[in-house]
């Protein structure tokens, strides 16, 4: 009898509707996540419940409200079409579903679904090529908490990183050539952040913020450490594109609070670049494969606005891989690897 697999495709998630209700039941679920906000129980339900919820939940709906089509949020349309892709290829003897760690279709209905299905293994592919305990870490939790009331558990392969995959690193460039690189001044790499506390929890080896280069190679003290896979990924796609070191600079975005974060941080180099007499910026954003309010809204929006204020002449980003069919291919083709 020939093995069926099933695949659980997971994104971080998105609100179901870009209106106030929906985008505060969204930040509600996902801020209290203690691998989210990693502090004490009672501090961050009062922190999230009674501040960042309500005062963020308006602000957000309006960005939502910009990314939001007429088929719905970037993020889960083009789950789909990813869903349907690899299905498409991997053929009768797999089962793909799609689930988001937070929202909706939910990581419990994925596995139900797969287990409808009598599937002989699970296999669990976040869609987040770098390892953070605040991302792919959370899915692994819930997939194993929901797993831990089955009765028959079957075989399980969870997908930590690929952050370095090879044919991901070619979609990334395949796509950065739909533009003329040789015409801008620099390059970024710009990355969703992390908390430095968060860095530190999971640092088993002593090395984490050791020195300033610690994240510059990957070794075994740090091959799990998200800042260290996201300079690995920039050393593939910069060694693809034949960029040298003074054509780009690797970065972090997105930064919430008070307490420092993985740096440099985006902004700054926004601002530290046109002080170098930059006027064009090519950005990409590896940390995401889907197009979310960090690479539509907060980088060709709000970073783009930022530079040209700064006197820059025009900022630009490398799309995502989205339903990119040599994307689909990759994927599936990785998941046919995991034997």
């Amino acid at each position: 009898m020939i093995k069926k697999k099933g695949v659980l495709l997971v994104n971080l998630g998105t609100p179901d509707n870009p209106d106030r209700k929906s985008v505060y039941r969204y930040l509600k679920e996902f801020l209290l996540d203690e691998r989210v906000i990693d502090i004490p129980w009672l501090q961050r339900n009062l922190l999230v419940r009674a501040i960042i919820a309500p005062f963020r939940s308006g602000p957000s709906s309006k960005l939502y409200k910009k990314l939001w089509t007429k088929e719905g949020s970037p993020l889960k349309t083009n789950g789909y079409k990813l869903l349907k892709g690899v299905q498409d290829l991997l053929g009768e003897n797999y089962v793909v579903e799609l689930a988001m760690r937070y929202q909706t279709p939910t990581i419990k209905s994925g596995l139900a679904s797969l287990r409808n299905n009598a599937v002989d293994e699970i296999i669990v592919f976040p869609l987040f090529p770098h390892y953070a305990s605040a991302s792919t870490g959370s899915v692994h939790e819930e997939v194993m908490k929901e797993l831990s009331t089955w009765q028959v558990i079957p075989e399980l392969k969870l997908i930590n990183s690929y952050y370095n995959l090879d044919g991901m690193i070619e979609v990334f460039v395949e796509n950065a050539r739909k533009y003329d690189i040789s015409s801008y001044d620099h390059v970024l790499f710009s990355y969703h952040g992390l908390p430095q506390r968060q860095m530190k929890k999971a640092n088993d080896f002593n090395h984490c913020l050791s020195n300033k280069d610690c994240c510059q190679e990957i070794t075994d003290k740090n091959k799990f450490c998200y800042s260290a896979q996201c300079y690995g990924t920039t050393k593939a796609l910069v060694e693809k594109m034949g960029l040298r070191k003074d054509q780009y600079t690797t970065c972090f975005q997105s930064r919430l609070g008070r307490d420092p974060w993985i740096q440099p941080y985006t902004s700054a180099i926004l601002s530290e670049r046109r002080k170098q007499g930059d006027k064009s910026l090519l950005v990409f954003c590896p940390a995401f494969v889907s197009d979310c309010l960090e690479t539509t809204v907060e980088v060709t929006e709000e970073y783009r606005e930022e530079f040209i204020k700064l006197g820059g002449d025009k900022l630009d980003l490398v799309d995502s891989l989205n339903d990119n069919p040599h994307w689909i291919k990759v994927v599936a083709e990785y998941i046919k690897s995991q034997n």
